[in-house]
């Protein structure tokens, strides 16, 4: 406490008050100056109580926090006094409750990064493992032909789908990191879902699955090359969970408030205990296919929030999923 610079220069100018004031008014009158000199002594021990009480008060408290920081204390606890020391005691427990909160949330978040990297690795390695395979069988020098052809096809789909991951993972990674700047245009909803669907449209022939487009003269205003990747990971989902024969109809409507646009199938549909985690990342439902990662919807989930719409997955009341888009044309 003496060690305070603003204490000590307190208490030396509370001194020479009484030194001066004593002195006049021993000139004055010996009685004056006896009793100017034992007020100023009793004001200046009370000033030295008083700071010496707020010292101890701030030394405690900084004790409090020390033990708070280090986990020895769950939490800061303050007294029911006004002043405002009680002012900034509370403030300090505020901030040290937010450092707490924030902790727990960099653990969780530590705790998903390391299970993500996980998934990721497990994902990655299996390709990589069938290209090991390819590549000494191809080594072989007595390769037939035909089964040279075959194993660099399949060592070309391993390769789509190592390059399919990592650029999922980037564009991710960039929505995370804030760095995406969309360009919304008009762009009517029927060229859109065509554009989403014309990558799939060889592999939806041969599961002889139908796509019908029913628009009623929707008009969004969306990024073009963005929205395309959100619906076409749509479409591909409902198209791996079609059986042969099945059906996909995508639907798009407007209305002064939202454009909507609602994928349904006729397969499978959601187990009702994936439905709640249908757009988690590296999350797999019960029915997901086999090569199936789990990144595709949650980046078509992260690009439509991103431009301000919502994604819901449900079951439809016919059977098979349905995925409902919506964007609001104004702020509700």
């Amino acid at each position: 406490m003496f060690r305070n610079r603003e204490l000590k220069i307190e208490w030396i100018i509370d001194a020479a008050l009484t030194v001066l004031l004593s002195a006049a008014g021993f000139f004055v009158h010996p009685l004056a100056g006896v009793l100017l000199l034992v007020l100023g002594g009793g004001l200046t021990a009370l000033h030295l109580f008083l700071g010496r009480r707020r010292y101890a008060s701030i030394e405690a408290l900084s004790k409090s926090v020390d033990r708070v920081l280090h986990e020895q204390d769950q939490i800061l606890i303050t007294d029911s006094e006004e002043g405002e020391l009680a002012i900034l005691t509370a403030e300090i427990r505020k901030m040290t409750v937010r450092m707490k909160e924030q902790t727990e949330q960099l653990k969780d978040d530590k705790r998903l990064l390391s299970d993500a990297i996980a998934d990721l690795f497990h994902q990655i390695r299996t390709p990589l493992t069938s290209l090991h395979l390819l590549v000494s069988l191809l080594s072989e020098a007595d390769l037939p032909t035909e089964k040279r052809v075959q194993y660099l096809h399949e060592c070309k789909q391993q390769l789509s789908r190592i390059q399919w991951i990592t650029e999922t993972l980037l564009k991710l990674s960039k929505l995370d990191a804030d760095t995406v700047r969309f360009r919304p245009e008009p762009i009517e909803a029927k060229a859109l879902i065509g554009q989403a669907a014309e990558p799939l449209r060889i592999r939806m022939e041969l599961k002889e699955i139908a796509l019908a487009i029913e628009d009623r003269g929707a008009t969004l205003s969306v990024d073009r090359a963005w929205t395309v990747e959100a619906l076409s990971n749509i479409l591909k989902n409902c198209m791996e969970h079609t059986q042969p024969g099945g059906r996909i109809t995508v639907t798009a409507e407007e209305s002064p408030v939202f454009c909507r646009i609602t994928v349904s199938d006729t397969g499978t549909g959601f187990e009702p205990e994936d439905l709640g985690h249908v757009f988690e990342r590296f999350y797999r439902g019960k029915n997901a296919a086999n090569d199936s990662i789990g990144i595709g919807l949650a980046l078509s989930r992260e690009v439509i929030a991103a431009q301000g719409g919502t994604i819901v997955a449900k079951n439809a009341d016919t059977g098979g999923a349905q995925f409902v888009i919506t964007f609001y044309k104004a702020v509700l």
